[in-house]
């Protein structure tokens, strides 16, 4: 649905001709799909990416929908007149800096629409940054620690892994990899879905 109403001048140049941007709202976990529905009864377009979940009971496999971005979800609006969306039960805030909500690039909105469409698996990953400190989860340098030095493609790392005090690069695959403020417990400034390269100091 489009929102119902439209304040000139709140387009920018995220949104095509004559739509409202998209911003990103942080809502309370596990209440998405409920802030969706209300934001949608209120006449706003939203957008939930979600990805199947299955869960193991003891006599049968259950799948289920759950969102692709955990406490977030998508929204057309007028920032001018976003009021109605932060007073919406479960909306904690609206993503920005320096409480200026920044609007989401359509062509990100598109692309994460694009994936939901296909029906590629896709699931939630860490948001990496080269420079960042990582810790490899599984194979022969488990637990190891490395410092992510830059991306190959999309599915691999280059990680600097330091060993006997040296300092070694090592290609790795993606899904090998977590951020190390989250196996430490330090929460996440950002998430996002892309995985990044990363290097292992010593070898």
């Amino acid at each position: 649905m489009e929102l119902q109403t439209k304040t000139e001048g709140s387009l920018n140049s995220c949104s095509p001709a004559g739509r409202l941007p998209w911003f990103a709202l942080h809502v309370r976990t596990r209440h998405e799909a409920g802030v969706a529905v209300h934001l949608q009864g209120m006449g706003y377009e939203d957008f939930l990416p979600t990805y199947k979940i299955r869960t193991r009971w003891s006599d049968r496999t259950k799948e289920a929908d759950s969102p692709l971005f955990p406490g977030y979800l998508f929204c057309r609006f007028d920032p001018q007149n976003r009021l109605p969306i932060l007073k919406t039960p479960g909306v904690i805030q609206v993503v920005g800096y320096s409480r200026q909500p920044i609007p989401v690039e359509e062509t990100e909105i598109e692309a994460i629409q694009a994936l939901v469409a296909s029906g590629i698996p896709s699931q939630p990953w860490p948001y990496l940054e080269v420079g960042e400190k990582v810790r490899i989860e599984s194979g022969p340098l488990r637990g190891r620690d490395g410092v992510l030095v830059e991306f190959k493609g999309s599915q691999r790392l280059i990680l600097s892994v330091a060993l006997l005090q040296r300092s070694v690069a090592v290609e790795i695959e993606a899904a090998l990899v977590r951020p190390q403020r989250e196996a430490t417990g330090v929460q996440p400034e950002k998430t996002a879905l892309r995985p990044r390269l990363v290097t292992v100091p010593g070898y």
